[in-house]
């Protein structure tokens, strides 16, 4: 059986007022490809500031986003490879 590893890293940054967290996801093939999402969390400015909760939702944003870019190029490729038919 053939293994793959593929690596996602995952950058997070907070503005200078803790009101918005921006993640950025990017995945590296093993054939050399990149894809990448950017997602943002923004808090409610009457809420107190709890940077977890922005990474969170940030992170998770830019994953799945990442995921829906993977699942639609893949659909790409295969109705590509049906047209060569």
């Amino acid at each position: 059986m053939d293994y793959k590893q593929w690596n996602v890293q995952i950058w997070i940054s907070e503005d200078d007022n803790d009101a918005v967290t921006t993640a950025t996801a990017v995945l590296f093939t093993a054939d050399g490809k990149r894809h990448e999402s950017v997602a943002h969390a923004r808090r409610n400015p009457d809420d107190r500031a709890v940077p977890g909760i922005g990474d969170e939702l940030a992170a998770g944003r830019a994953l799945s986003e990442l995921g829906d870019k993977l699942i639609n190029d893949g659909a790409l490729d295969v109705s590509e490879l049906a047209q060569q038919r």
